[in-house]
């Protein structure tokens, strides 16, 4: 490892030690795995080289290996078909998969957003999240590629979320899927947007989402100093700091971070549908998902939280090895269903 981006030798010896004393079994073995691929520190690194770190999915896949499992996502998930599509948007289009299960007709469709603070990380990336809600929900799942930072400052991403909304509402049918039960889903950053596509759409008269899956969702960008943002401030996968080099990359301006498309405590909640959000005990992002909640009932809205111990950031799409993975994908997908009515 080249000394440019190296962790503090310090600092990390310590979040490891504390992760492994808060971690499961099986949590621990993973970032175990996620260290043996020598992630360096995120925040010290430019966007392109942070784009060439270890992802969650990389670990999951040293795991599998290390443990004599297979790796080919086709294998750990049956039954899932997935192709790439392109999806025409007003910033020129974007890249996407579609995960269909096996025998379907007239399926809902999730619209599912991936993480990365705005900056890192792409659909592949966050297969596991992605067909994992499909197998679940036995729904369609339209997992896209939008726009990044800092190359697209914000609000490209959120536009992009939106326009895809759009897109798919319009044509579920050449998609094999129902127009008239949609949802959206997204990890961390995607949460995020999850909710505010959401929001948008009501804004601009679209199909309104059945539900909404929010998984670790960013939900404010006016304290990093909730309780997990202080529990968790040199925490692994996701730290306090990487927080602060994310949102840095994202907005042109401070006075952005206040915008309710990010800050998502300040925005007009009153019209969405219920709401399912999923936590982890180990994540600076912990809190937000308690003062989404809270903002959520606030504004009248349905809305379900489930906070899984042991576990970390990035835990949501690593079902082949992590126990609390299966079991909140299989939360997640059946509040997708019930809200389908299947």
């Amino acid at each position: 490892m080249s000394a440019q981006g190296k962790p503090n030798p310090i600092v990390n010896a310590l979040a490891d030690a504390i992760g492994a004393l808060r971690a499961d079994h099986d949590m621990h073995e993973l970032a175990t795995a996620l260290n043996e691929l020598g992630p360096k520190a995120i925040e010290k690194l430019t966007p392109a080289q942070a784009r060439e770190q270890p992802t969650m999915a990389d670990a999951v896949e040293r795991l599998l290996g290390k443990q004599g499992k297979p790796m080919d996502p086709r294998v750990l998930v049956p039954g899932i078909t997935r192709e790439s599509i392109r999806i025409p948007t007003h910033g020129g289009g974007i890249g996407a998969y579609v995960y269909t299960p096996d025998g379907v007709r007239n399926a809902p469709i999730v619209l599912f957003i991936h993480g990365g603070g705005w900056v890192i990380a792409d659909a592949e990336a966050y297969d596991g999240g992605a067909r994992g809600l499909a197998k679940e929900a036995n729904a369609i799942v339209v997992s896209i590629d939008y726009r990044l930072a800092p190359e697209h400052k914000f609000p490209a991403a959120w536009d992009d979320c939106l326009d895809a909304y759009e897109w798919i509402s319009a044509n579920a049918t050449s998609l094999g899927g129902d127009a008239h039960r949609l949802a959206i889903a997204g990890e961390s950053a995607g949460g995020c947007m999850a909710v505010a596509t959401a929001v948008a759409a009501h804004q601009k008269g679209f199909a309104k989402p059945r539900h909404i899956v929010a998984v670790y969702p960013v939900a404010q960008t006016g304290s990093l100093h909730t309780e997990s943002y202080i529990e968790n401030a040199i925490a692994k996968p996701l730290n306090r700091a990487m927080i602060e080099w994310f949102t840095g990359h994202l907005v042109n301006s401070d006075d952005e971070l206040k915008d309710p498309r990010i800050h998502l405590v300040d925005a007009n909640l009153s019209n969405l549908p219920p709401v399912t959000i999923i936590n982890a005990t180990i994540d600076p992002l912990r809190s937000d998902g308690g003062l989404l909640e809270d903002a959520l009932k606030e504004a009248g809205v349905p809305v379900q939280r489930e906070v899984y111990t042991g576990v970390t950031h990035e835990f949501f799409g690593a079902a082949a090895v992590l126990d609390k993975a299966r079991k909140a994908q299989a939360f997640a997908g059946a509040r997708l269903r019930e809200a389908f009515g299947d």
